[in-house]
């Protein structure tokens, strides 16, 4: 095991699958006690209820009073929060016109995508103050800088997620709390796979390498982001899309 997040505490929202399950074994690999939470209970249980290093916490993100005690709990038992990675994450409706979208999908969407970054921030950054130190990152996409045909709500939510990592990086630049957040192409997750296979064609099509990024690829960047080694970057956005970004 390295010692490079050596008794450092983490939470990762959206650990039971995909960016998120891969993102919090990473932590835990190189020395990170992490609390995993997520709304589907099963799944937490199956992943991180037999790991010394993990804690499962089944939550809702979108309910701002559950974010609060479940962070107030561990704040009270570790005495501290060092990381925080923002990985829970729907698509909603896709491949649909914006004249055609459904609003309280719309509006779903943006209160698990959006909101619920809002909400873990809120709870862990002070705390992250009193101790002069912190890594925040939070999951973006590719689709939050061009945006997605067919996919107004994911694409609006995934660009205030950005908005708000500028904002929150420039506000803590001076406290020992970097923000950032990655911005994936298309990378293989259950999410991905539940999508229609005319809109991963839509997007895959667009990464000049030709293919999916992999879990493993986006853990190690999400590592590097949220390691002390991380010092002087912040309020950026990581992206990792095969050559589609290249500003």
């Amino acid at each position: 095991m390295s010692a490079k997040l050596l008794n450092q505490i983490a939470i990762v929202t959206g650990a039971a699958s995909g960016i998120g399950n891969a993102i919090a074994f990473k932590l835990m690999e190189h020395g990170a006690r992490v609390y995993a939470f997520d709304l589907n209970e099963n799944l937490l249980l199956q992943y991180f209820s037999n790991n010394s290093q993990s804690i499962p916490v089944a939550i809702d993100v979108t309910n701002r009073q559950q974010v609060n005690d479940e962070v107030n709990k561990i704040i009270s038992k570790e005495k501290k929060i060092d990381i925080l990675v923002n990985c829970v994450g729907i698509t909603g409706i896709t491949n649909i016109k914006s004249h055609l979208a459904d609003i309280e999908n719309l509006k779903l969407v943006f209160d698990v995508n959006f909101m619920s970054c809002v909400y873990t921030s809120q709870s862990v950054i002070p705390n992250m103050l009193e101790h002069h130190y912190g890594r925040i990152l939070h999951l973006a996409s590719i689709a939050g800088k061009e945006g997605n045909a067919g996919m107004l709500a994911y694409s609006a939510s995934k660009a205030a997620v950005i908005g708000m990592t500028k904002v929150q990086g420039s506000e803590y630049a001076e406290t020992g709390i970097t923000v950032n957040a990655m911005a994936p192409a298309v990378i293989r997750t259950p999410l991905v796979d539940n999508m229609p296979d005319e809109q991963v064609k839509y997007m895959t099509d667009k990464i000049p390498m030709k293919r999916c990024g992999t879990l493993d690829e986006a853990a190690n960047l999400a590592l590097y982001i949220v390691s002390p080694e991380n010092s002087f970057t912040t309020g950026f956005t990581f992206d990792l899309t095969g050559g589609r970004a290249r500003y």
